[in-house]
């Protein structure tokens, strides 16, 4: 499978450089499941797709000022650090940029020298620990000296940095937003709830593993850098009875979809507890908790694109995405979202499509009616397996 397969062409005036003027006022695509058809909605119109018994998956990360602006201590060159993640002991793991002129013993200064930093060692990737000296709290800090670590795709300067944090963010140390969530709004959460749908937060702190480029030329010789994540035994048992009692488990970006995944013990169970996780979703990975997805519009060639094509269908996907970029739909962090349902027949396991259903360029070879009986038997197994 070749990162090529995944190459879009994307005019520079759809990446979307500001938020929606209203949290859930974006457009939505949603590729209906019970036609095979796509609908263009708005993101509010969400509600008319999720049912009683339903189950929304949230990653409640919270982003932080995560990147730093000085200057070298002994040149007082400028320098800047993104923190990727807390290692413990005022240790950081970071990406510094001139990374070629941040060697170990170096020593960096921000805020006139509020915050001081060591770089202790050099590791894969190129990224760099360093240990930070300062008085006070970390924390304050960092807000007070710190940015919103906007992808480098976004060139305007955020007016409201809240624009870019989840309403329902609550534990701090994510190096970007979960942005599929920034479409929510606390009332439309609420419309949800009364609706009879569950909502389990999980954490899944994004770091670089989330947006790191596929270098390779064949996509299963990538490797995905480690985050942190997290699963509480609330989120388990809801996650769990909503497989059991054969509703769909939806999640929120596609953070949260690799949370549950992650952390599935099997087909439809899910445990509860944490760790680290690198794990990487490409066509042929055989999902074992996501029943649908809300997602935004990704990166050409990226880890991210690839997921979802694996959740839906990279020809499906492609030609989504067609459709979006002749539509003028607005792409990446701060653009519109997407809704689908997973089609579990597509493929095989080594990637290849499934060939008793889709021609090798992933056309279905029967009516899409057809199709989606045999998934519906195939989805009917699985829960008897499960009880």
């Amino acid at each position: 499978m070749k990162t090529s397969d995944f190459y879009y062409d994307l005019p520079g005036e759809l990446i979307a450089q500001d938020p929606a003027g209203c949290r859930d006022a974006s457009r939505l695509l949603v590729i209906n499941r019970k036609t095979g058809q796509r609908e263009h909605k708005v993101f509010h119109d969400i509600t008319d797709y999720l049912v009683p018994g339903d189950c929304l998956v949230i990653n409640n990360t919270k982003v932080i000022p995560a990147r730093l602006i000085g200057q070298r201590k002994e040149t007082g060159g400028k320098v800047e650090l993104l923190l990727l993640k807390r290692k413990g002991n005022d240790v950081w793991e970071t990406l510094v940029k001139p990374g070629r002129k941040a060697r170990p013993g170096d020593r960096l200064v921000f805020g006139g020298g509020i915050l001081s930093a060591e770089v202790l060692e050099v590791i894969e990737d190129g990224s760099r620990l360093v240990k930070f000296s300062y008085n006070g709290i970390f924390e304050e800090i960092l807000d007070r000296l710190g940015q919103m670590p906007l992808p480098p795709y976004i060139t305007h300067k955020l007016k409201d940095k809240n624009r870019y944090q989840t309403v329902y963010a609550r534990h701090e140390g994510s190096a970007a937003a979960p942005t599929a969530g920034l479409h929510f709004t606390e009332g439309l959460l609420k419309e949800i709830k009364d609706k009879g749908v569950n909502i389990a937060g999980v954490t899944l702190h994004v770091g670089l593993g989330t947006f790191r480029p596929v270098k390779c030329d064949n996509v299963e010789n990538h490797h995905m850098h480690t985050e942190e994540y997290h699963v509480s035994k609330e989120a388990a048992d809801l996650i769990n009875n909503t497989k059991k009692n054969g509703g769909r488990v939806i999640c929120t970006g596609t953070t949260s979809l690799r949370t549950v995944e992650a952390a599935a013990g099997g087909y439809g169970v899910i445990k509860p507890g944490g760790g680290d996780t690198d794990i990487f979703i490409y066509p042929g990975y055989q999902f074992k908790i996501a029943d649908a997805l809300i997602t935004n519009f990704h990166l050409p060639e990226s880890t991210l694109l690839m997921l979802v094509s694996a959740f839906e269908g990279q020809n499906e996907i492609m030609a989504a995405y067609k459709e979006a970029v002749s539509l003028k739909y607005r792409f990446f962090s701060f653009g519109d979202a997407m809704f689908m349902e997973i089609r579990r027949l597509v493929y095989n396991t080594d990637g290849t499509y499934n060939q008793k259903y889709y021609t090798e360029k992933g056309e279905l070879k029967l009516p899409y009616s057809q199709y989606l009986e045999e998934e519906d038997k195939s989805r009917e197994q699985a829960l008897l397996a499960l009880s």
